[in-house]
């Protein structure tokens, strides 16, 4: 294996390990159809040339601080990563399916349930966005949107 597969490897499983916790902490305790779309959602924006390019790099956009590095409370795409809370999954049950549906969205062995969806929000909260995005409907607990090019 030269270094340039050795790279791409990496990649994959870093992605797959930022999908899957993504999935654990934004959809866990939803059905099967809404955790494969909040993770379609991630991988919608990384084929969007708007934002960044992997989907570890989605999931950890946001206002980092200059001195440590670490996301700032609050300001960031997916909330659970920038809580402050230790990102250390507690049900390993949950997690394993996470990794699954990761594995099988990031492999393309799934239908987009989205149409395209770049965007999401839980019912029990009303974000200033919504507005500027076309609503494609809801799954489960979340109802999710695209942002036309």
């Amino acid at each position: 294996m030269n270094a340039k597969e050795c790279a791409g490897y990496k990649m994959i499983a870093e992605s797959l390990v930022c999908l899957a916790l993504n999935v654990y902490y934004e959809a866990r305790n939803q059905p099967l159809g809404g955790q494969i779309a909040v993770t379609h959602v991630v991988m919608n924006r990384v084929a969007d040339p708007r934002y960044p390019d992997t989907p570890c790099k989605v999931i950890k956009q946001g206002i980092h601080s200059k001195v440590t590095g670490q996301p700032l409370r609050w300001k960031c795409q997916f909330t659970w990563y920038c809580d402050g809370r230790k990102d250390r999954p507690h049900d390993l049950d949950a997690y394993r399916w996470a990794q699954l549906i990761a594995h099988y969205v990031i492999y393309g062995d799934s239908d987009d349930l989205t149409d395209g969806a770049t965007h999401y929000h839980a019912v029990s909260v009303n974000p200033k966005w919504d507005i500027k995005k076309t609503r494609i409907g809801r799954i489960g607990d979340h109802i999710f949107y695209r942002w036309e090019k």
